[in-house]
């Protein structure tokens, strides 16, 4: 067996970023992800206090997500969340990128975007995702994206927020694998919601993927490897 449950437990993102989540629900949440022992736990700002408590002690990083979900708000406002956040205890960062301003060709500023809330990130010791939100996106806007979320230094790119669309397919995985270099990881989001959609994306070179589904994925998990 090339992998193992723990493997599998560590490429996931446990997403609790539904509008609608109680803080009852995530505190449920976090018990589902320090049983599996997930690699984070991604949450709304708000509830970012609170899961880094309920996380202390593990190795499981709080996350949230910065110019969510639709990546249109000012770089000014997205340093803000980005310091805020690492002030309430986010080891990591997933930003949406300016889409509006992708699909109008400036990419000086989506660049800059990028690295505004990057270098922000690094100096603190956090990693940042950048989402790309591939449904708005041309394949050649993808691979322009990716190429520019290295040239800010972005630690992942990633497919997109699961609130619009369409989420990962493999198509676009293996695209942005191709477009950036190795010291750049891929993560998957929207769509993985079996070990077997699980598998595929970490045999394109996915090292992250987001998952609701986080139990149902690991539970399929135990059972396939005991056999």
């Amino acid at each position: 067996m090339e992998w193992t449950c723990r493997d599998i437990a560590k490429m996931i993102d446990h997403s609790l970023l539904k509008p609608e989540m109680t803080a009852d629900e995530i505190r449920k949440g976090c018990e589902v992800a320090k049983k599996y022992g997930v690699a984070t736990v991604c949450c709304s700002p708000w509830a970012l206090p609170l899961v880094a408590m309920l996380l202390k002690g593990t190795d499981i990083k709080p996350t949230t997500v910065i110019g969510f979900p639709h990546g249109y708000n000012k770089t000014e406002t997205k340093v803000f969340e980005a310091e805020q956040a690492i002030k309430d205890g986010a080891l990591e960062l997933d930003m949406v990128l300016n889409i509006c301003k992708l699909k109008s060709g400036d990419f000086d500023y989506v660049r800059n975007d990028i690295k505004a809330v990057v270098d922000t990130a690094h100096k603190n010791k956090v990693l940042v995702k950048v989402i790309l939100e591939n449904f708005y996106l041309t394949d050649e806007l993808k691979k322009i994206a990716c190429r520019l979320c290295e040239e800010a230094g972005a630690d992942w790119v990633k497919t997109s927020t699961g609130f619009a669309g369409g989420g990962a397919t493999i198509e676009d995985l293996k695209l942005m694998r191709k477009a950036v270099s190795k010291k750049v990881q891929v993560k998957a989001a929207g769509g993985v919601r079996d070990l077997d959609m699980a598998l595929k994306v970490r045999e394109v070179g996915c090292t992250r993927f987001g998952a609701t589904a986080t139990a149902a994925i690991m539970e399929e998990c135990f059972k396939k490897s005991k056999k």
